[in-house]
């Protein structure tokens, strides 16, 4: 009986968490407004929501119109890890304009007027500098087990917000530079991982797409209430300079001295070992979706896809960048406004000791006070 019992706490130790239910923003809001009319506590919201994963994304206005049925904290902070996860998706069919895909001709110069205004405005941005405030959702290792005495670590418990900071950064070029405290923290050692690079050089992003000749039509979009073009487009390895990197992962090296000598068995505390901490840092080839205005080639928004390999630290990276008009020192500018980036990794590198677990983290990113 022992035996069994200890096979089955070995194999619900190994078991994954249940994954999340996927359902439709239509879905989400029939689900909150029920529990609005039940009466649900904030908790109790807040733990259905823990359930769920979007098909679509959660837009703005659909966002704000829900809030009426959020009780309190606990479940506002879990919409808003919906709303940043769904960022990267297409919208509901309903919201996406019944007009037909433009032609092969009008598509052509679409693209032309993006490479214009990107050379002629986007690129001539002065050098600038901004408030940018980071919030970390993630899910960490918690243990999960109910027997007293009993430690069940599962490393995908649900995501919560972990922190939120403000960091001064600068822009040259409309290129970002990455923020001085990334560079000082001293990451991994604090437990945590950096935030990758900023986002993309789009100048270069559509001169890297347009090369590989895999710039294609998807569809049509509204965005802030104007009919945007959007278009998928491809990096392969040799045209790409997207570069993938996040400090930092442990590298544990066993003393050779120790490990090589072979005359009598280890015994505890023989063996050292040492471990460095050091950045993944990666060029990769790359996939998105570039959001257009098809009157004045201004891009609007950008998602990107890293595509990694299974063997690698970081295993996903999907970031989605946001623009907007802006008045600075009395001159219009576009510049991001809103970002969001989702990350899969391992935090524990390539240490066996700290065993293999993915963790997942949701970076929600907003600039503020452009100067």
């Amino acid at each position: 009986m022992k035996r069994f019992l200890g096979i089955l706490l070995l194999l619900l130790a190994a078991a994954p968490l249940c994954s999340a239910k996927k359902v439709t923003v239509q879905e989400l809001k029939e689900t909150l407004v029920a529990l609005h009319q039940a009466s649900k506590s904030d908790v109790d919201v807040s733990t259905q929501l823990k359930e769920m994963d979007l098909s679509e994304e959660l837009t703005l206005p659909m966002r704000s119109s829900l809030t009426q049925y959020l009780p309190g904290p606990m479940s506002e902070e879990q919409m808003d890890i919906l709303q940043g996860r769904s960022a990267i998706l297409a919208p509901p069919a309903s919201d996406l304009p019944s007009i037909p895909a433009p032609d092969s001709a009008a598509q052509k110069a679409m693209l032309a007027k993006a490479q214009d205004y990107l050379a002629k405005s986007y690129s001539q941005n002065p050098h600038l500098t901004a408030s940018k405030w980071t919030s970390r959702f993630q899910d960490d290792a918690a243990n999960t087990s109910s027997t007293p005495g009993l430690i069940v670590n599962s490393p995908n418990t649900y995501t919560h917000l972990l922190d939120r900071r403000n960091d001064p950064v600068e822009s040259e070029k409309g290129i970002e530079r990455p923020s001085a405290s990334r560079n000082k923290t001293k990451w991994g050692e604090n437990g945590q991982i950096s935030e990758g690079e900023p986002g993309p050089n789009l100048s270069g992003l559509l001169q890297e797409a347009e090369s590989s000749g895999k710039v294609d039509w998807l569809r049509w979009q509204t965005i802030d209430g104007k009919q945007t073009a959007v278009f998928s487009f491809a990096v392969d390895k040799k045209k790409s300079h997207f570069d993938v990197n996040y400090c930092c992962f442990p590298s544990t090296d066993t003393a050779s001295g120790v490990a090589q000598s072979g005359t009598f068995a280890p015994v505890p505390g023989e063996i050292q070992s040492v471990t460095t901490w050091r950045p993944f840092k990666k060029v990769v080839p790359y996939h998105g979706e570039l959001f257009i205005d098809p009157d004045s080639g201004t891009i609007v928004r950008i998602i990107t896809h890293a595509e990694l390999k299974p063997s690698d630290f970081v295993h996903q990276e999907i970031m989605r960048t946001d623009y907007d008009h802006l008045v600075v020192g009395g001159k219009e500018c576009v510049l991001p406004v809103d970002s969001f980036t989702i990350v899969a990794l391992v935090p524990n590198g390539d240490s066996v000791s700290g065993g293999y677990s993915e963790r997942h983290t949701l970076f929600s990113i907003k600039y503020e006070n452009y100067r």
